[in-house]
């Protein structure tokens, strides 16, 4: 993956520093390849609601930043992707522990691209699926890891 260029490849071989959501999320890489994210979360009890589960908005950033990277695989070295819309549909609860994401692109068109996706327990029980629209915009400078002194 490294020989690929743009801001995702950069994020996917750890030469960018992660931004403090994904810190927050515990979201970890586990597979990109162009119209197609994997990813890993450690949802924490911090994140429980009053009914003792994790909170939908906490499920619904973990689908955000599932399908962005899927987005973003299918964009230019100078572009980036940004959420238009994203409707999310909750299955089930979920508890704390490790909760995977999966995202496929639909659809890429000139300044929109289609996507949905899914974030399941270890286990594979399906915990919410989601839907989304990104736009296709100008890349910011990236935040590069400052080297070791």
């Amino acid at each position: 993956m490294s020989d690929r260029e743009g801001l995702i490849w950069d994020a996917v071989a750890g030469r960018l520093e992660p931004p403090p959501s994904v810190v927050l999320l515990g979201s970890t890489f586990v597979e990109v390849e162009p119209g197609f994210a994997r990813m890993a979360f450690e949802a924490k009890e911090d994140f429980y609601n009053p009914a003792g589960v994790v909170q939908g908005g906490f499920l619904a950033a973990m689908l955000d930043d599932t399908l962005g990277p899927a987005a973003a695989s299918v964009v230019g070295p100078d572009q980036h992707v940004t959420t238009v819309e994203l409707k999310t549909t909750f299955v089930r609860p979920a508890k704390a522990g490790k909760l995977l994401g999966e995202a496929r692109v639909l659809h890429r068109g000139g300044t929109l691209i289609f996507l949905d996706g899914r974030l399941t327990t270890e286990g594979g029980d399906l915990i919410a699926v989601a839907s989304g629209t990104w736009r296709i915009v100008p890349a910011p400078e990236p935040r590069r890891k400052q080297e070791a002194r």
